[in-house]
């Protein structure tokens, strides 16, 4: 989980630097390096960049807070710096979603401006708000829902349990259960209309629970029990999956030049081949070997089409 152990060193550094100043410290970015085991260079992009929305400047050599200023305290420091990241990412999201987010957000922080920046290409809901609700309720009490899907030109009515709300790749899905077989589908939620909850409960269990939260992609399948694949990771790739591991991602090795070898978990080919191609050369599938040549096969018809046109 290297990810989100980079992140708690950034927000205790944070944390630790403004209550040093709010505390009157007069700080130097060189004995703050030094302290953080970080470059000097981190330390002003931390003063200049990410905390420039404090009343902290730059006096000589030294960082200070500014005369007649107090970081508010109703809200801990650390708190703060959260508010921020969660402000950005649904700004991502955008439309009415991210005004509602943000009107909330500034209730809590009473702040103009945030410092944290995130690119985050997510597909807007707000205009799926109510159906949200009423999606999260029925999940919540585990209420079977009938609605309409549409589908290309046509429609259709649906009983499903709804299991979960899931983003894949920026586009949102709801995760359902046919109430006829009990067989997991997943339908595009901006389809999805005419949403009424019935009082009829259904059951799940946890063996489901886990597979939804594992899940990799919109491919996973219920059906289907999860098998391994080995990858090798160049140093390039294995730095970002420390950083950002997959679900289900687990270290065989990291040796001593900085590449490994990680097993994933799936369900299905799909979980795995678009993340895979997306790190060409970076990535390669060492086991299983049909996965391999299904990748192998669809670089070579590539190969192939380019030097057709």
């Amino acid at each position: 989980m290297g990810y989100k152990h980079d992140y708690d060193k950034i927000l205790t550094r944070f944390t630790i630097i403004l209550k040093r100043l709010n505390d009157g410290e007069t700080l130097s970015i060189k004995e703050l390096a030094e302290e953080f085991n970080v470059s000097t260079r981190t330390i002003q992009r931390d003063l200049n960049e990410r905390l420039k929305e404090f009343p902290i400047e730059k006096v000589g050599q030294k960082w200070k807070l500014k005369d007649g200023f107090k970081i508010d305290k109703d809200i801990s420091l650390e708190e703060n710096v959260v508010l921020d990241i969660i402000e950005k990412i649904t700004d991502g999201i955008g439309g009415k979603f991210a005004s509602i987010s943000n009107k909330l957000l500034l209730k809590i922080k009473n702040k103009e401006y945030n410092p944290i920046y995130t690119k985050l290409n997510i597909e807007d809901i707000s205009d799926k708000l109510v159906e949200i609700q009423t999606l999260e309720e029925s999940i919540k009490r585990k209420n079977i829902i009938s609605c309409r899907y549409k589908l290309n030109n046509n429609s259709f009515e649906l009983d499903v349990k709804p299991l979960k709300i899931a983003n894949y790749e920026g586009f949102w899905y709801l995760i359902v259960l046919d109430v006829h077989n009990d067989e997991l589908k997943k339908y595009y939620l901006k389809n999805i209309t005419n949403i009424k909850q019935t009082k009829e409960i259904f059951k799940t269990d946890t063996k489901l629970e886990n597979l939804l939260e594992n899940s990799i992609s919109v491919w996973f399948q219920k059906e289907k029990e999860p098998f391994e694949v080995k990858l090798y990771a160049n140093k390039i790739a294995t730095k970002f999956l420390k950083r950002r591991p997959l679900p289900t991602q687990t270290f065989e090795s990291i040796n001593e030049d900085g590449t490994s070898e990680i097993v994933v978990k799936i369900t299905h080919e799909m979980e795995i081949l678009p993340f895979v191609k997306y790190w060409v050369p970076h990535i390669q599938v060492l086991e299983p070997i049909w996965i391999r040549d299904i990748i192998k096969k669809d670089l070579e018809d590539y190969l192939k089409e380019l030097k057709s046109i």
